[in-house]
């Protein structure tokens, strides 16, 4: 079979368990993709406006809402039923704008299908809200422009895909300068090896197609993505015994990532002696604001910055909530080199030590 021949039958075969197969959330035996654990307070009255239907056929991990998104245009990769994109129609309010891509036309329909009642439900004037069908390695063929998105998110879907490097170049492509991609996905502390790739249900349950967590860091970066930053992660468990026996040489997590479209990035934690202060302003983020695993911010102290991390808060949407001390005028060096050990921990708790980098 041609590389092509097993990429399509690869996403029939994802069409079909998540079209046909799963009928909720409950049909599911792990939960790699399925939790809401964390979810901050403010957005629990979000998801509550959202109808039963487009509830029920969601299977993400939690839900993917990075920060400061009033007035922005999303792009959600892999919607399905639309719960997301439909609670982050609230998040970006009227004037804002969120698409999302999906190739199942059965998540499709049941997304599509209640429009109208979310854009009564949230008060608005017409929706801001819509759907297109299309293959996530194939975005190029549809009507979206380049450099047009201010945010890209994806819930548990980039697994899913049979040509990942495909889909993070596009994700770059779409997004506007200093914009981000910004989504939760699952990885593996080792490759995974071809039997079990090929295994509709392990595959469909998002745990076979995962990549091998240090050949995605590689993927983003030649994609133009140079420094990615892991926000949290946490352990999967398996509890379907036949699952887990085939799996069990492989630890899995479930991770979120923000990869910015910033090319002057460096591709280590270089030291120019800058620091920002974080003002309180970010709305539901009063106390601190978390860029990152490594990165707790905390309002009103001075936090010492790479340069890189100082470009990801004064070259994006970020900017107006920070007070930027430094410039790049001199260079102190390497902060650290932050290795090539797995970068998971049993903790999605972060760091809220005195700054710097990892």
């Amino acid at each position: 079979m041609s590389k092509a021949s097993a990429a399509t039958a690869q996403n029939e075969q994802v069409q079909q368990y998540y079209g046909q197969t799963l009928q909720g959330s409950h049909d599911l035996q792990t939960n790699a993709c399925c939790t809401d654990d964390a979810m901050p307070q403010y957005l629990k009255p979000i998801l509550s406006n959202i109808h039963d239907e487009v509830m029920m056929r969601y299977y993400g991990c939690g839900l993917v809402s990075p920060e400061q998104l009033l007035g922005t245009r999303i792009l959600d990769l892999g919607s399905g039923s639309g719960r997301d994109c439909y609670a982050l129609a609230q998040l970006v309010g009227e004037q804002g704008e969120v698409i999302g891509v999906d190739m199942t036309d059965e998540q499709l329909d049941v997304a599509n299908r209640h429009i109208e009642y979310h854009q009564q439900k949230f008060g608005y004037q017409q929706p801001n809200t819509q759907f297109k069908k299309g293959y996530l390695e194939q975005l190029d063929l549809l009507d979206l422009a380049p450099n047009s998105f201010d945010v890209i998110v994806s819930n548990c879907v980039i697994n899913l895909c049979s040509d990942k490097a495909a889909v993070l170049k596009h994700a770059f492509d779409l997004l506007k300068p200093g914009g981000e991609l910004y989504f939760s996905d699952v990885y593996a502390n080792k490759r995974v090896q071809k039997d079990l790739v090929d295994d509709p249900l392990l595959y469909g349950e998002c745990l076979s197609g995962a990549l091998y967590w240090n050949d995605f860091i590689n993927l983003a970066k030649a994609a133009g993505f140079t420094d990615p930053r892991l926000v949290e992660d946490r352990p999967i468990t398996v509890d379907n015994p036949m699952l887990q026996e085939k799996i069990k040489h492989i630890d899995f997590y479930s991770a979120t990532y923000r990869l910015f479209k910033l090319p002057e990035l460096e591709s280590h934690c270089e030291d120019y002696g800058q620091a920002v202060i974080y003002q309180g302003t970010i709305e539901h983020h009063p106390h601190a604001f978390t860029l990152d695993k490594h990165h707790h911010i905390e309002t009103g102290k001075v936090f010492p910055v790479c340069g890189n991390t100082w470009r990801m808060l004064h070259d994006t949407r970020f900017a107006p909530h920070f007070t930027f001390i430094g410039n790049f005028d001199t260079h102190y060096g390497i902060y650290a080199d932050c290795g090539t050990s797995l970068p998971f921990d049993q903790s999605s708790a972060v760091n809220s030590g005195g700054g710097g980098c990892c």
